[in-house]
């Protein structure tokens, strides 16, 4: 059974996608965290649903997408989206020691 991602409890984390499929409604991909309250956890082969993210990792299949989990501007009656914050100098190094001490997945 596929993960489901509580976004709320990762926001402001740093996110290490490994996008690896697009579905009709959704982008499939392992999800690890490398920082916050939920650092460590990996959510594997789980469906990204929220349309904003969906477009910034889609063209990444095959390959992996680092980035801060924030939220953008909200519509008028709408929850504001969730987006993939540009990874800082410090997350990509946060990112390249991670994956050196674990690899590629």
């Amino acid at each position: 059974m596929t993960a489901l991602i509580d976004w709320t409890a990762l926001q402001g984390a740093l996110l290490l996608f490994t996008v690896t499929a697009a579905e009709v409604d959704a982008v499939r991909a392992d999800v690890i965290v490398l920082d916050g309250d939920k650092e460590g956890e990996v959510y594997t082969d789980t469906l990204i649903f929220p349309k904003v993210l969906q477009t910034q990792v889609k063209p990444s299949i095959g390959s992996m997408v680092l980035g801060r989990l924030g939220q953008g501007q909200k519509k008028p009656g709408q929850s504001p989206p969730w987006v993939l914050l540009p990874a800082t100098e410090a997350d990509k190094v946060t990112g390249r020691d991670w994956l050196r001490r674990n690899g590629p997945e």
